[in-house]
């Protein structure tokens, strides 16, 4: 690893057990003001369980809660400082760089070959793929890991709006992970997706006969000082690579890629064919 990349994986590394330091101060804040769990519950909208498991680091609460907690127990900021990092908490420790590089994108291009990539999923797609994992997920991890994937869907929704591109594997559009109508509407997702003004879906048909990047997936990013960094995952280890050279290697890939790829047009054409044959 060179300096560099060494640099943006020290800036990035969220600090352990996060969750746990966060649940420990709310739990100080609540005695310090002498309330009891089923209280702040009553008073935050979440139940007394709940509440216990936040301070116990169980759970990740989300963004709204960490606000309403930090001026109900008169917190003065310090649980809401930790919003971010929480919000990173969220993510398997080897995307958690990636996330937050993802998050503030100019550019963002996924290659995916086995599954709809995470910002296309849809909440019943998600739990599939989380379910189908081995060794399995306990169902509070699969609630966090869902409900994490679908906030990444934000950045669609950003001004000024980043520049998103995708090429899918075609049979990624075949494959009914979690049965016919999760994957129905599945392809309704990208369907929906794929009209945004910026945002280009191409598929990679089974048929074409070259292929640039049988290497495998990765997504490239651009961030808002034009800096150029390439995301490799395989196997619940990441590598996110900042030298040129290696950039620049798979930025060709996807360059030829996309070209050997349907338009965007022909694309959504056969996702729609697709969902008429589902």
């Amino acid at each position: 690893m060179s300096d560099e990349d060494m640099s943006v994986q020290e800036d990035l590394e969220e600090p352990s057990g996060m969750p746990r330091t966060f649940g420990r101060v709310m739990r100080r804040f609540r005695v310090l003001a002498g309330m009891e769990r089923a209280e702040l519950g009553a008073r935050t909208g979440y139940s007394e369980s709940t509440i216990a498991s936040f301070e116990q680091g169980r759970r990740i609460p989300p963004p709204a809660f960490i606000v309403r907690v930090d001026e109900v127990l008169g917190a003065r900021g310090v649980l809401a400082e930790m919003t971010e990092d929480l919000e990173r908490a969220q993510y398997p420790v080897f995307f958690q760089s990636a996330a937050a590089l993802e998050r503030k994108a100019v550019g963002l291009h996924v290659f995916a070959v086995q599954a709809a990539p995470g910002l296309l999923q849809t909440k019943d797609y998600a739990e599939a793929v989380f379910t189908s994992r081995r060794p399995a997920l306990d169902a509070e991890t699969v609630e966090q890991r869902v409900t994490a994937r679908l906030a990444r869907r934000a950045i669609f929704e950003r001004k000024p709006a980043p520049t998103i591109s995708f090429v899918l594997e075609e049979s990624i559009l075949r494959r009914r992970l979690g049965g016919r109508a999760v994957l129905r509407g599945q392809l309704e997702r990208i369907l929906l997706v794929g009209q945004g003004h910026n945002v280009e879906i191409q598929v990679m048909p089974d048929a074409c006969e070259e292929h640039a990047a049988l290497s495998g997936p990765f997504t490239l990013i651009e961030t808002t000082k034009g800096r150029r960094i390439a995301y490799v995952e395989a196997h619940r280890h990441s590598h996110l690579f900042t030298d040129r050279s290696t950039v620049r290697e798979l930025e060709d890939q996807y360059g030829v890629l996309r070209a050997q790829a349907l338009s965007p047009r022909e694309s959504l054409a056969l996702v729609e064919k697709l969902l008429g044959e589902t």
